[in-house]
């Protein structure tokens, strides 16, 4: 799967509570969750970016409380996708199953400036930086994670599964 759009850069130790604030732990509404996405680190993110745009960030994205509204805020606020030179493992693991595509590559986050735009491809794991040419590898991912990003997520890709085996 192919993703564009300008990036958004962010430093390190972007915990949960910097992607949604508990205060919007009230609703597990998507939309509503979106509308309130990175607003403690940027008050203003939601108005600025554009659906598809990519967050670019450094070490440990996504630490601290185990929320799945984390990564549903930042899907649904329009972000395609973020690549960090890492990831807090239990973020990374939500992310997959709410279907927001993550890589890490740490050499493409040194490359990669706030406003560039990006074009990434998860099945090669490549991150090309449009605005300056340059190429930058991550892992890409296994058959089986594409499949549940490419349903959008786990419940849909299960719900797909049995759909499929019982016809």
């Amino acid at each position: 799967m192919q993703y564009r759009g300008h990036v958004w850069k962010f430093g390190r130790d972007i915990d949960t509570d910097l992607i949604i604030p508990a205060r919007y732990l009230k609703t597990s509404d998507p939309a509503e969750l979106g509308k309130h996405a990175m607003e403690d680190a940027d008050p203003d993110f939601v108005n600025k970016i554009n659906i598809g745009d990519i967050i670019v960030a450094e070490e440990n994205f996504g630490c601290g409380s185990s929320r799945e509204h984390a990564p549903i805020a930042i899907k649904a606020a329009g972000i395609s996708c973020v690549t960090a030179k890492s990831f807090a493992r239990i973020f990374y693991r939500n992310a997959i199953n709410m279907g927001l595509p993550i890589l890490e590559s740490p050499d493409a986050v040194d490359g990669i400036k706030a406003g560039d735009e990006v074009q990434v491809d998860t099945e090669k794991g490549e991150i090309t930086n449009l605005t300056t040419g340059k190429v930058y590898q991550a892992k890409p991912f296994p058959e089986f994670i594409s499949n549940i990003i490419r349903q959008g997520g786990l419940i849909s890709y299960v719900k797909e599964k049995v759909k499929t085996q019982t016809s």
